[in-house]
């Protein structure tokens, strides 16, 4: 029996989202902001209310730990700008992309992001598949629509787990 390489990404996706769905039916505000330690980005509402990452253009050095609400901005930052790519729509930038600030609107931010995803690939074949993709290797012509499907499975799996890490290292540490 033969899988094709779309079959394939697309089960990898779907047992990648999966995992996800298992956090975001647990996660509660309390997640959202919680700072797992003194070095922590998370997201903040600005002047005008809108909720926007910490940020930093070069890596620090040591590394904030992320929030489960900077985690989830950050899913949503890159796949925005990747489901942008896709559709051949001018990319957001970062700062264009807004927390949704809550625990239900974010999630239903997040899940409308995997609708719209999982739109781009059904509809992606094999040749598809094989053309260049902009995303996330701008320029380097060796890079294929493929790879960039395995980059959002693998992207959206380390998020996950950060993700879920935190939720539970938050609830173990309630519970103690």
């Amino acid at each position: 029996m033969s899988t094709s390489r779309s079959e394939l990404l697309r089960w990898q996706f779907d047992l990648t989202w999966s995992l996800f769905e298992y956090h975001l039916e647990r996660l509660e505000p309390v997640h959202l902001l919680w700072e797992p330690a003194a070095l922590s980005w998370t997201v903040r509402p600005d002047g005008a209310g809108r909720w926007l990452p910490d940020w930093s253009d070069t890596e620090p050095d040591p590394v904030p730990v992320p929030t489960v609400g900077w985690l989830s901005w950050h899913i949503g930052w890159w796949w925005s700008v990747t489901v942008d790519h896709a559709r051949g729509r001018t990319p957001q930038d970062r700062t264009e992309v807004v927390w949704p600030g809550d625990a239900a609107a974010t999630i239903a931010w997040l899940r409308a992001l995997r609708t719209e995803w999982l739109s781009v690939l059904d509809g992606l074949t094999e040749a598809d598949l094989d053309e260049t993709a902009p995303l996330p290797w701008q320029s380097d012509p060796a890079h294929t629509v493929a790879h960039t499907v395995a980059w959002v499975n693998a992207e959206l799996m380390k998020n996950v787990a950060e993700l879920g890490q935190l939720r539970l290292l938050h609830d173990a540490r309630a519970a103690a």
